[in-house]
C-alpha cells in the first residue's frame, strides 16, 4: 500500500513540475479528434508537397535500351525514345507506350499518371467524362483528370493559406502589441484606424484590382492581407492591456528595460495564446477566401490548380456531378480538419480546463 502512495505522490509532484507547454500539449493529446485531425492534415499537406510524386504525366524513372533517364527532372526529345519528331515527350501517346515496354525497356509512373494541366485525349467518352479505370475521378471540361486538379489545388489552398495566415499574424500581433501595451492616445488612434479601414468594400476592391492588374498569387496575397490582420489585432491587443499591469513587467520597467525588450521577453510571451488558437480558423477563412475569388473569377491566374474553379465548373455542368461531388468533399473535409484541430488547440489552451 505504501508503494502505490508513493508511486501516486511521485506522479502527481511530475504532473505539477510539468512545464505549461506540456501540460497543454498533453491536453491536446487527449482530444482524439483533434489529435488525429491533425496527423490526418499533416499527412495530406506532405502528400501534396510530394504531388509531383503522386500525381504526374511523366515518368519518374525509364529504362531505355540499357540506359536510364529521369522525366521528371529533364525534358526529352521524343526522338530518345524511339520517336520522330524533336518535341517532348507525350508519356501518354500509345507509340511512345509501347516503345517504352519492349524487351527489357520499362518506365515507372506515378500512381496517378496524370498531371494538373495533362489533357487525356484518349478518353472513351466525351468530356467531362465520368470516373474510369483510366481516370478514377473523372475528368473536367477540358480532359483534364480530376483527381490530379484536387491534389495540386490542394496544395496550392494550404500554401496559400499558410502564406496568408502568417501576414495576417504577423501584422495582427505587431499593431495589437503597439496598442496594448502603449495603450492612451496611441490605441485610440489606431482603433479609430481601424474602423475607418474595415469599414472599406474588401470585395469592391478586389475586383477593381483584378481589373487594372493582370491576376496572380503575389497581388491577391497582399490585397488579402492588407484586410486579414484586424481579427487578431483585437485579441492581441487585449492580452497587451492586461499582461502590462502585471507585476513582472513593473519589475522589467524598474530594471531599465527598453520597450521593446519588454514586449519581446516578457509581454508577447505571456500574450501567444489567442495568437496560436486562431490559426487554425484563420487558415480554413483564408482558404474560403481563395475558394471563393476563384470561383466568382477573381482568384488566382487562369490554368492555375483550384478548387474555386472545379466548383465553378460543377455549377455550369450539373451533369457531371463527379466534379462538385469530389471537389466539395475535399474542401468539406479540410475545413473541419482544421476546425478540429482549432477546438481542440482552444481546449488545451484555456486555463480553465486545467489537467482534466
Amino acid at each position: 500500500m505504501s508503494d502505490l502512495i508513493d508511486a501516486s505522490q511521485s506522479q502527481g509532484r511530475s504532473a505539477l513540475a510539468a512545464s505549461p507547454t506540456r501540460r497543454a500539449w498533453q491536453r491536446f493529446r487527449r482530444n482524439r479528434l483533434g489529435f488525429w485531425s491533425l496527423l490526418i492534415f499533416c499527412t495530406l499537406v506532405v502528400l501534396s508537397l510530394a504531388a509531383e510524386l503522386v500525381s504526374n504525366d511523366r515518368p519518374l524513372l525509364v529504362r531505355y535500351e540499357g540506359q536510364f533517364y529521369s522525366p521528371l527532372i529533364k525534358t526529352y526529345p521524343e526522338k530518345v525514345f524511339g520517336g520522330d519528331f524533336d518535341t517532348a515527350t507525350d508519356y501518354h501517346d500509345p507509340f511512345i507506350r509501347q516503345k517504352l515496354s519492349e524487351g527489357n525497356n520499362w518506365a515507372l509512373f506515378a500512381p496517378n499518371p496524370y498531371g494538373p494541366k495533362t489533357i487525356n485525349y484518349f478518353a472513351l467518352e466525351p468530356n467531362p467524362s465520368r470516373p474510369t479505370l483510366q481516370n478514377f475521378l473523372g475528368t473536367d471540361d477540358r480532359g483534364r483528370d480530376l483527381l490530379a486538379q484536387l491534389i495540386y489545388g490542394f496544395r496550392v489552398s494550404v500554401l496559400f493559406a499558410l502564406a496568408l495566415t502568417f501576414m495576417g499574424v504577423l501584422l495582427g500581433v505587431l499593431t495589437g502589441a503597439v496598442q496594448g501595451y502603449f495603450g492612451g492616445k496611441t490605441d485610440l488612434a489606431f482603433q479609430r484606424f481601424i474602423e475607418i479601414w474595415g469599414s472599406m468594400p474588401e470585395l469592391y476592391l478586389l475586383i477593381i484590382f483584378s481589373a487594372v492588374f493582370a491576376p496572380s498569387v503575389s497581388l491577391l496575397l497582399i490585397l488579402l492581407s492588407l484586410f486579414g490582420w484586424m481579427g487578431l489585432s483585437d485579441y492581441v491587443r487585449a492580452e497587451f492591456l492586461r499582461n502590462r499591469q502585471m507585476d513582472y513587467v513593473r519589475a522589467a520597467r524598474a530594471m531599465g528595460l527598453s520597450h521593446v525588450q519588454i514586449i519581446w521577453r516578457h509581454v508577447l510571451p505571456n500574450s501567444l495564446t489567442p495568437v496560436v488558437t486562431f490559426l487554425p480558423f484563420r487558415m480554413s477563412a483564408a482558404i474560403l477566401a481563395l475558394t471563393s475569388l476563384d470561383f466568382l473569377g477573381l482568384g488566382v491566374p487562369p490554368g492555375t490548380p483550384s478548387l474555386g474553379e472545379l466548383l465553378a465548373q460543377g455549377k455550369n455542368s450539373i451533369d457531371a456531378w463527379w466534379i462538385s461531388f469530389s471537389t466539395f468533399g475535399v474542401l468539406v473535409t479540410t475545413l473541419l480538419l482544421l476546425t478540429f484541430m482549432g477546438d481542440a488547440l482552444r481546449d488545451a489552451l484555456d486555463p480553465r480546463k486545467g489537467d482534466q
